[in-house]
């Protein structure tokens, strides 16, 4: 199924699917995503991208309060301040692990995700390898039978993927390099 993002009726539909342990792929702060309730859609969005058990998918969240209850800490409040947007960290959790989380400048999907009670699992629209695809005509094409909704938000020609931030160990280094320029302060 495809809905306009714009549709009125788009996030009750996708509400509904996720919290049915439903994929969806839709527009987030910088590229598309494939989204799916986290941990009960794992094993459907790895088939659906092509990736290993080993490489573990970033969790968004409805605000910053969600890395304490997610991670058992807070997430450093001179990165935190930087959120909503597309800062991506990557936290430590108890026993040694780690746990990316993002809190999306999107309002509702905010919304959403405080509605579910639940992270979302989220990835680039892209099989494992394949660049990211941003024309939603792309998307479709390649998605659309194997998911259970494409939000149509348009074209996004010139979007970056967020920027990821290890924040698991000091000093602080930036693991990829996308939409939003840390500041050199801040990552000490």
């Amino acid at each position: 199924m495809v809905l306009a993002a714009a549709d009125p009726a788009a996030v009750r539909t996708l509400a509904a699917l996720l919290a049915g342990g439903g994929v969806a792929i839709i527009p987030c702060d910088t590229i598309y995503g494939i989204v799916g309730i986290d941990p009960e859609a794992d094993a459907r969005i790895r088939a659906l991208k092509g990736r290993d058990e080993g490489k573990p998918f970033l969790r968004l969240a409805a605000d910053a309060s969600w890395a304490l209850r997610l991670t058992g800490r807070a997430a450093p409040d001179h990165l935190a301040r930087h959120w909503p947007g597309p800062l991506t960290l990557v936290l430590p959790v108890k026993g040694g692990a780690t746990l990316a989380l993002r809190i999306p400048a999107a309002a509702w999907l905010r919304e959403l995700i405080a509605g579910l009670g639940q992270p979302l699992l989220s990835t680039s629209a892209n099989r494992t390898g394949r660049p990211s695809l941003w024309r939603a005509a792309d998307i479709i094409a390649e998605f659309e039978s194997e998911v259970d909704l494409v939000l149509d938000g348009g074209d996004l020609p010139d979007a970056e993927p967020s920027t990821i931030v290890d924040a698991s160990s000091q000093p602080f280094r930036i693991l990829r390099q996308g939409a939003f320029r840390v500041p050199a302060e801040d990552l000490r």
